[in-house]
């Protein structure tokens, strides 16, 4: 899916299934990026980058997950991580899940995060999926409200979902049927 902005900024979504040396130091930057203005997808404190590298790598051997890569310019900005529950879960295999969502700090405004949204949903339909589920830290306003205008439905909150500098941090739930 491409866009193109007012200002002839090129954002394209896709699903890597390798990752190359470029694509793996864009990921690596804008995940140490994302943490440090707080919106890391768990992460408090910047991991040493081979971790990051690890954490990367290991994501495309999972099966049951996607990942998708937000491209501003041709350059990685942001991610997420569309997942499928496993086969033998016949109960929920008709979910998806959205996990570890993000968009470099130097990169929001454009419309990325949108536009990784829409195409977690069409990858959803695609694969015979009835909804989308994912949680999310009270601490991530923008998100919360971009996740809201998209037609996400906040159906719970956990009061100790979190824990930052030793304070709780709520969560809250969501579910879109597609």
């Amino acid at each position: 899916m491409k866009v193109l902005t007012k200002e002839q900024i090129n954002i394209n979504v896709d699903e890597l299934h390798t990752i190359s040396n470029t694509d793996l130091a864009d990921l690596c930057y804008n995940t140490e990026q994302a943490i440090k203005a707080g919106g890391g997808f768990g992460w408090i404190t910047v991991p040493p980058r081979e971790v990051l590298k690890k954490y990367w790598n290991g994501m495309l051997l999972i099966n049951t997950n996607k990942l998708i890569v937000g491209r501003l310019n041709n350059d990685i900005a942001g991610s997420m991580q569309l997942s499928f529950y496993p086969s033998n879960n016949e109960a929920q295999k008709t979910i998806a899940r959205i996990q570890s969502h993000f968009v470099a700090p130097w990169a929001r405004g454009y419309g990325l995060a949108k536009a990784m949204i829409d195409y977690a949903v069409a990858k959803s339909k695609e694969n015979s999926k009835n909804s989308i589920q994912l949680d999310i830290r009270e601490t991530q306003t923008a998100a919360i409200q971009l996740f809201e205008s998209k037609g996400f439905v906040k159906w719970g909150e956990n009061p100790q979902y979190a824990y930052i500098n030793g304070s709780p941090i709520k969560g809250y739930y969501y579910y879109k049927k597609i």
